[in-house]
């Protein structure tokens, strides 16, 4: 099947029951053949392993989001063991990266301690040998591919990316990876990163449930969005949809080892 998806970055595990039932229904009918479902925290990074060991296709990603208020030390210390126990089941170490919105709106946040969790989680990856999956936009960027760069760490996706043309040249030198979410619809500058990123490293994500806008207003995130990126990233790239289709496939099973 020449049409066959793989949403690379989605919070499985955040979506309501009801939803996650129709997800899983559809997965057939719209050529979903996998999910990487990233986690928040310890409890999140539970009920993915879950829902991993449950549905075939499904993998779970174990981390800490950072857009939230830093984890005590036990709350850290309980995530690493459970990481370390379940490593073999584990696709990758995410979702992690720096808080940009959450300082954003505290300025006062100390970001230091963030990038200290950071590491902690970059060594993990580098200790398992695990691809690593990063939230790390705009002046954020820089500094976690500094911290890949310090631990040789080169199996990083950058989902949902967001930056400079120098930023983003240093990424593709490195081999990093992105995912492109469905805004790639009607979003200039994702347009303007698709443009620029070679499709040998590109992924597709829906970040679900974040909701989007455009022609997806007011509907549940589902993996289906991301025919629709595809064929967008086509256009784009001036590229037959066939070969979109292949390349990106390709391209996450690879990365992922799946």
């Amino acid at each position: 099947m020449d049409n066959l998806i793989i949403d690379a970055h989605i919070h499985f595990d955040l979506y309501k029951d009801r939803e996650r039932e129709t997800i899983l229904h559809d997965r057939k009918k719209y050529h979903i053949e996998q999910l990487i479902s990233v986690s928040n925290n310890l409890a999140s990074a539970k009920d993915n392993l879950f829902f991993s060991r449950k549905h075939n296709g499904v993998h779970a990603a174990f981390g800490y989001h950072p857009e939230q208020p830093l984890p005590s030390e036990q709350e850290l210390e309980r995530l690493h063991s459970f990481m370390d126990k379940h490593q073999h089941e584990m696709i990758g170490v995410g979702e992690v990266g720096l808080p940009y919105y959450l300082r954003r709106n505290n300025p006062g946040l100390p970001q230091e301690n963030y990038v200290e969790l950071l590491e902690s989680f970059i060594i993990k990856a580098k200790k398992f040998n695990k691809p690593i999956v990063l939230h790390a936009v705009y002046g954020d960027a820089p500094i976690v591919c500094g911290l890949l760069e310090k631990y040789t760490v080169e199996k990083a996706h950058f989902h949902w990316f967001k930056g400079d043309a120098k930023t983003t040249e240093q990424m593709i030198q490195n081999g990093y990876y992105i995912s492109i979410t469905p805004d790639v619809i009607y979003k200039e500058k994702i347009q303007q990163l698709v443009e620029m990123y070679p499709l040998s490293n590109m992924m597709v994500e829906t970040d679900g449930p974040w909701p989007f806008e455009g022609p997806f207003k007011n509907t549940m995130t589902h993996p289906k969005m991301i025919h629709q990126s595809i064929a967008q990233i086509a256009k784009l790239k001036k590229v037959n949809i066939k070969d979109v289709y292949k390349q990106v496939y390709k391209n996450t099973k690879s990365f992922y080892t799946i």
